[in-house]
């Protein structure tokens, strides 16, 4: 029977809904009963919020791993995901998901392998993809926008690899906040040159050259294709991150 989670409640059968959390609370047809509802939605919103904080606040350092869930196992990508959480559980990194299918799993995978904290954060979706069997940590979100705040809150920089629009979601609401100082700058990078170059092309030869990002904004991504490539970027990173905070006097 078909399973469909919604926050901490599993639903089955006739009790499934018809559309998820997120498109009740952004549709736009609706009536005034809403001034009646909408309390009661940012009371589930603040409870998701204490939710995510009170189970991630002592998680330590984490490194997010974004890739699309229709990698299949034993494919290319899915083993580079799984070596490269390996490598980050090693340099002392939990590593932190979506939780569900493809590279996801396979990054949950590779830090549960390597003994390393492997951290689930799930959405509510019109289909159910469930938390894949390698999370150590778990936590359901019926909304977005506070599980992407939990991303961005407990990591210290983004890997991502080959993945569709909820991948580039991820990669792109990073690069806004970094663009933006909503949040301080931290590594971002990409996994797979030959399917993330045409991308950057477009960014410099589009969007830089008709000034729609200013000079230096391209560079806020690493493109690398290798396990080895990928732990010589972060330590980059995270040391120019340190650096500029002495600088700073913070």
């Amino acid at each position: 029977m078909r399973s469909y989670r919604r926050g901490p409640v599993l639903l089955r059968g006739h009790q499934i809904p018809e559309k998820t959390t997120d498109a009740r609370l952004l549709a736009p047809d609706q009536d005034s009963d809403w001034l009646h509802a909408d309390p009661w939605r940012v009371m589930r919103i603040q409870a998701e919020f204490v939710e995510g904080f009170g189970a991630l606040a002592d998680l330590g350092p984490a490194i997010s791993v974004f890739g699309s869930a229709r990698t299949k196992p034993g494919s290319p990508h899915y083993e580079l995901a799984r070596d490269i959480a390996a490598r980050l559980v090693e340099a002392e990194f939990a590593v932190i998901t979506g939780g569900g299918p493809g590279v996801m799993e396979a990054a949950n995978k590779g830090a549960s392998e390597a003994g390393g904290i492997s951290v689930g954060l799930g959405i509510e979706l019109p289909f159910e993809q469930g938390m894949n069997d390698y999370v150590d940590l778990g936590i359901h979100f019926r909304y977005f926008f506070i599980r992407k705040t939990m991303f961005v809150k407990y990591s210290l920089g983004f890997i991502v690899l080959p993945g569709g629009y909820g991948t580039l979601d991820e990669l792109f609401e990073a690069l806004t906040l970094v663009q933006t100082s909503k949040v301080e700058s931290f590594p971002v990078i990409l996994v797979g040159r030959d399917y993330w170059q045409g991308l950057l092309d477009w960014m410099v030869n589009t969007q830089l050259a008709e000034g729609m990002i200013s000079p230096g904004d391209e560079n806020l991504v690493t493109v690398v294709d290798t396990v080895d490539e990928v732990m010589e970027a972060l330590e980059k990173g995270l040391h120019a991150i340190a650096e500029a905070r002495h600088a700073n006097g913070t």
